[in-house]
């Protein structure tokens, strides 16, 4: 995977990990809310559990994310994020990232099968790279927080 800087990311970097996968958006109006807790999810728990978190940005739900590379790092750097950006992918269709593709056959999405519905959609994987659970954008990251610890 490349990540925003367009650097390559080798995703066993990650075994060992409990993580947290999701498709963002600079313009969606989750992003405010999830930014902020997913960066209160890290100061809790990346050095004393090792939690990481994954961002991708995806521009496939309502044009939110039509930024550039550059954009994106600048709107992540305002919100001091604290996470991993990853280069922008798409989550649905043909030309859906292979790791997306893979977390929805493991973890359908209810009503909406594989397809994910909306930017914020959340996969907690475990340390073994398993995707367990999925979360949409109306659940808040901080209310994964006991999910989570069920993973340590």
């Amino acid at each position: 995977m490349m990540d925003i800087k367009g650097d390559l990311v080798k995703l066993d970097k990650y075994n060992g990990n409990v993580c947290i996968y999701v498709n963002v958006a600079t313009n969606s109006p989750f992003t405010d809310i999830h930014y902020k807790q997913f960066n209160d999810l890290m100061d809790k728990f990346a050095d004393t559990k090792g939690l990481r978190i994954l961002a991708f940005p995806c521009n496939q739900f309502g044009m939110e994310e039509p930024g550039t590379p550059e954009s994106i790092s600048a709107h992540a750097e305002a919100h001091n994020v604290k996470f991993d950006i990853f280069a922008k992918i798409d989550v649905n269709g043909e030309t859906a990232c292979d790791v997306w593709k893979f977390m929805k056959a493991q973890v359908p999405g209810g009503a909406h099968g594989r397809m994910i519905k909306n930017n914020y959609t959340k996969f907690i994987v475990t340390k073994q790279g398993v995707p367990m659970e999925r979360y949409g954008p109306e659940v808040q990251p901080i209310e994964l927080e006991k999910v989570l610890c069920s993973y340590w």
